[in-house]
């Protein structure tokens, strides 16, 4: 476990420079009703994982790497004889980052996930969800830097939603734009 004393980066930054903005711009009557994050979760489906079981597991794997925690392997609620799925078939993994390693995740994704994406032309502010939590998709999980692009054998696409105590999408917006969330304009 990490030293009790240690705080990422990005949770300093919060705590020094995003509250007070927040406080500021919002004029909250407590210090309680300014927005934090509450949690990111991230979420890989493996659409070829029907035909090759090891599919899901490499996608384990690069998810274990993404996340430094371990992830839950998702499993089909019905069966749909259409895309050959069976009831329980496994396809996909997704992963709930809280606290320390939430923040982590988030200044490796704004510092130098997104900017290694190819074609990036910044973030959709329309993806929130009315209720202070924002949702966006990677098309390729390399982007990362803990994964080794040689070691994969398919690029497959990372599905992010982070939420957050926000009451309305404008609460939500300034919070993820002091993490430096890079919004189109």
């Amino acid at each position: 476990m990490a030293d009790a004393k240690y705080l990422p980066r990005m949770k300093t930054v919060y705590d020094e420079e995003i509250r007070g903005a927040l406080q500021e711009k919002f004029s909250y009557g407590s210090a309680m009703q300014i927005p934090k994050l509450e949690k990111i979760v991230l979420n890989m489906g493996v659409g070829k994982a029907v035909d090759d079981k090891k599919k899901v597991d490499a996608a384990f794997g690069d998810m274990t790497l993404i996340a430094g925690q371990r992830p839950v392997v998702t499993r089909a609620r019905k069966s749909i004889a259409g895309f050959k799925l069976r009831e329980g078939m496994p396809i996909g993994v997704k992963v709930t980052l809280r606290k320390n390693r939430m923040y982590e995740f988030l200044d490796r994704l704004v510092t130098i996930a997104l900017p290694r994406q190819k074609d990036f032309r910044g973030l959709n502010g329309k993806s929130f969800d009315g209720k202070g939590n924002f949702s966006m998709g990677i098309k390729e999980h390399i982007v990362f830097p803990e994964i080794d692009y040689d070691k994969v054998d398919e690029v497959l696409g990372v599905d992010i939603a982070v939420c957050s105590t926000a009451q309305t999408n404008e609460e939500a917006y300034e919070l993820l734009k002091g993490f430096n969330f890079p919004f189109r304009t």
